[in-house]
């Protein structure tokens, strides 16, 4: 296996992917799961759960319900494109289902919680994907995409989201 190369993904997750430095997936997301953990089990302050950066801003709790939200569409997109499903997969509108998850009247805990659980959940699919599964291509939202690529985009963007909580809130 090998790092996506243009043309696997939507040009708008490069900034995702470039978050990332391996070149095989399964180890990319298996060496994400202890930073996750180490990042947000310092973060179990209810409190902070709903400071929010700005006016208008998600809180804390809500940028950790977008990470899930994000993440389990990423791991769907990924298995059915490794299933060689052949519909255009379509796009979601993260600030819509932020104003409808209702993350903030969930506890801090059950946030992290249910995150750890889904990148559990990403990192057992992508164990059992072959390597002809990995590289499979299909259509998300609007463009070409691998399984591969999405699985560096999962790793990539929970990076960029710990990153934007790092400088902004904490």
């Amino acid at each position: 296996m090998a790092r996506p190369q243009e043309g696997d993904y939507n040009p708008f997750m490069k900034r995702y992917i470039d978050n990332t430095a391996g070149e095989d997936v399964v180890k990319e997301l298996e060496a994400s799961v202890v930073p996750l953990q180490n990042f947000f089990g310092g973060m179990l302050d209810e409190k902070k759960g709903s400071h929010s950066y700005a006016p208008g801003k998600w809180t804390v709790k809500q940028l950790i319900q977008h990470m899930i939200d994000a993440e389990r569409v990423f791991a769907y997109r990924a298995m059915c494109l490794a299933r060689g499903d052949r519909q255009e997969l379509p796009s979601f509108e993260e600030n819509d289902y932020a104003d409808i998850a209702n993350g903030e009247n969930r506890t801090l805990q059950g946030l992290i919680s249910e995150l750890m659980l889904m990148r559990q959940a990403s990192l057992t699919l992508y164990r059992h994907l072959s390597a002809a599964d990995i590289e499979r291509k299909g259509t998300a939202a609007g463009h070409t995409a691998t399984a591969n690529a999405i699985g560096f985009v999962i790793v990539g963007h929970a990076i960029h989201h710990m990153n934007i909580l790092r400088e902004r809130y904490l």
